[in-house]
Parts: C-alpha cells; sequence; structure tokens
C-alpha cells in the first residue's frame, strides 16, 4: 500500500515512521518545488508528481496551505483524503466559519470584515476587546492582533492599513474569558466508522502550543459526551475521511469550536506513547479504508500523557530519557525562532505521577524555552 502525503515536514515524517510496521510506505511532496521525496531523509525519489500520485492508494496532506492548483490535481485523482472542501476549510477562516454556522456548532462570537471601517461596528457589535485573525496563512500565531481597548483602535487600524482585505479578510471574533483551551483528536473512516482521543489540554505561549496533557484533568462524561457530539456532527457533516483535530475554548460547561485542523496535529502527539493506535496511524487507516485501531489511553482509565513541543532551541540533555516513561522526538531541523524542532513525549500512571515526571524532565531543560513546563508540573503534581 502506498500513500503520497502532500507536504514534507514531520508530520509526513511521523506517519512514515508509523506506516512502516504496516507495509505502508508513505512518499511525501515538497509542494514548493512539486519535487516527490522521502518524508525522513528528504531524498528526491524516482518519480514525477504525476507517477506518484498514479502509483499511490491515497493521496493526503500534512498541513492545510498546500497550493490551490496542487489539490485540484489531486481531487481530480479521486484518491484524496480528506477531500478538497475539508482542506481548505482549514486553510481559510471565513470557510470554517460558514461551516460551523451550517452545521449549528457553537463558536466564538464573531464578524468577517473586509474594509477596515467595519472595525467600528465590531466594537459596537461585539465589545472592545477583540482577536483579529487573517482568514488565510496565519498559524502559531503569526496573522493575529489583538484590541484590549476602544481607544487602541486608531493605532491597531494604522498597523492593518495595507493588508489587502478584499483578497484575505479578517475574522473579527469577541475575546472570551474562556476557562481553558482543549482539543479532541479523532478519525473517520469513508465507511463512517469515527474513534475520538481522550480530550487533551492545551498549554499556549506567544500563540503556540507548549504542552499538551491528556486526558484532559477534571473532564466531566457530560463535557466528553459533548466534544464528541461536536466531533461527530463535523466529520459526518463533510463526508470527511481521515484525522481531524478540533481546538476548543471550555466557557464553564460549554464548549466553543476555535479552530478545525484537517490533518494530525500537534496536540495529538502524545497518542505516539500514550494510545495503542497513534494518531499518525489511525490517519494512514482511515484513507486506505483499513479498520481503525483503538484511541484509548493505553494503561487504563488513571493512565494519562503529555507532550512538550520543543521550539526554537537545541539545548536539551538526552539524559532525560532516563526519566521513566519519556520519548524523545527529533525532526532534524536547524535552529530558528518559534521553529518546531522536536517534542518530548511522557506517559505516567495519574496526573500526580505525570507532575513527577515533568518535575524531573524539567532538570534536562533550559527552562527559557520551556516556559510553561515547571508550573504544569507543580499543577498536575497537586491533581487527585
Amino acid at each position: 500500500m502506498q500513500v503520497l502525503v502532500y507536504g514534507a515536514g514531520q508530520l509526513a515524517q511521523m506517519m512514515y515512521l508509523d506506516g512502516a510496521p504496516l507495509g505502508i510506505n508513505v512518499m511525501a511532496v515538497d509542494v514548493s518545488n512539486n519535487a516527490v521525496v522521502h518524508p525522513v531523509s528528504k531524498a528526491p525519489l524516482d518519480y514525477t508528481l504525476e507517477q506518484a500520485i498514479e502509483l499511490a492508494d491515497a493521496l493526503t496532506v500534512e498541513f492545510e496551505h498546500v497550493p490551490e492548483a496542487l489539490l485540484q490535481q489531486a481531487e481530480a485523482s479521486g484518491k484524496l483524503h480528506p477531500g478538497i472542501d475539508a482542506i481548505l476549510v482549514g486553510a481559510d477562516r471565513v470557510r470554517e466559519k460558514q461551516l460551523l454556522s451550517s452545521l449549528a456548532i457553537p463558536n466564538c462570537p464573531y464578524q468577517i470584515v473586509d474594509d477596515l471601517t467595519q472595525l467600528d461596528s465590531c466594537v459596537e457589535n461585539l465589545g472592545e476587546r477583540l482577536i483579529i485573525k487573517a482568514s488565510r496563512d496565519g498559524y502559531d500565531g503569526y496573522g493575529q492582533w489583538r484590541l484590549k481597548a476602544a481607544t487602541e483602535l486608531p493605532a491597531l487600524k494604522s498597523q492593518l492599513a495595507e493588508l489587502d482585505l478584499k483578497a484575505v479578510p479578517l475574522v473579527v471574533e469577541k475575546m472570551l474569558n474562556f476557562d481553558r483551551e482543549v482539543s479532541l483528536i479523532g478519525a473517520r473512516s469513508s465507511g463512517g466508522e469515527v474513534v475520538v482521543y481522550p480530550l487533551a489540554e492545551n498549554l499556549h505561549h506567544e500563540g503556540q502550543l507548549h504542552v499538551s496533557v491528556a486526558p484532559a484533568s477534571a473532564s466531566t462524561a457530560a463535557l466528553n459526551d459533548q466534544a464528541k457530539d461536536i466531533f461527530t456532527k463535523l466529520v459526518n457533516g463533510m463526508d470527511y475521511v481521515g484525522v481531524l483535530a478540533v481546538e476548543l475554548f471550555q466557557c464553564g460547561d460549554e464548549l466553543l469550536v476555535n479552530e478545525l485542523a484537517p490533518r494530525v496535529h500537534n496536540s495529538g502527539h502524545w497518542s505516539q506513547a500514550g494510545s495503542p493506535t497513534s494518531q499518525f496511524e489511525n490517519h494512514l487507516r482511515a484513507v486506505l479504508d483499513l479498520p481503525l485501531g483503538l484511541a484509548c489511553n493505553t494503561g487504563g482509565e488513571a493512565a494519562v500523557s503529555a507532550m512538550i513541543n520543543i521550539i526554537g532551541c537545541d539545548d536539551h540533555q538526552m539524559a532525560l530519557l532516563s526519566v521513566p516513561g519519556v520519548h524523545f522526538h527529533w525532526y532534524g531541523k536547524s535552529v530558528r525562532q518559534k521553529r518546531k524542532m522536536g517534542h518530548i513525549n511522557v506517559t505516567a500512571s495519574s496526573y500526580a505521577d505525570l507532575g513527577s515526571k515533568l518535575q524531573k524532565l524539567s532538570e534536562y531543560l533550559s527552562l527559557a524555552h520551556f516556559p510553561c513546563l515547571t508550573d504544569e508540573a507543580n499543577r498536575l503534581a497537586s491533581v487527585s
């Protein structure tokens, strides 16, 4: 079996590594030059893109910002999963909001802005505390601005004045006082089989995910059911095939959708060590219409896992492998500020055990690059 992934980064690499034991060969497309490459070594393979499409049993993506012409070519093959419409929803916040509205799925109150003069009505209708997002090409905190008071509006307009809002409108959202950020990762096969992983709690710093813990602490059965209901409405409504990530804000007992990612997702990396079937394997199973694997935590109901991103640094000590339950993943990139260099997965028998392991792990890391780790370790150590 052959799968062709558009994008040649770490997500394609991890799909390759999880596909190999199943006899699934994964190739990748460098979308900057349309070259077909090995997902791990990045060495060019002896195929044209057209040959690789013909050879593949399924086509998929590792990120949503694939040039649309490539997506159209892939869609024409009849092998692209998820389909082009779902991928474009993930790449365009206007389409995303339209989808959520059409399926009556709760999300942040918002307005679409294609002229700066409309920002005044946003303040009137949504309040003076706003999150402003470019509808396309924004990620990891890029393409986002904040309005904290109406007095800041003139300066914000000046900052946004050079943007072509007719080409790329803004999505302006009410800034919510949410309790926490969580995400649900799940998969759906073309036959309609659905599995979901435990709800994960996510800690962000400067717009980037730093730590995920699954299952999220203090998650009630009602909250998990609400998240699964949102996920099921989305995947069935889009006739979706593959892994989908749903990022959510928890406001009291209500979940509001923040963003969708039509692919394997950073907040699901914990599943590599913490679940019988990783998100990467389940994505491959889904796009090839194979039976989906278990998506529960390994080790029973009390088991818990964490994922810690390594961002913009390479000064960790490999002695961190001495911490029981630690699994290290390195992407082989050159260091750059805010760049995801790798991640660390940690499995534990309880939240307190996880907190203790994170405290031990912090001894081998430069904590300036892991600003959420110590506080999260201490919090988890106190969870009963």
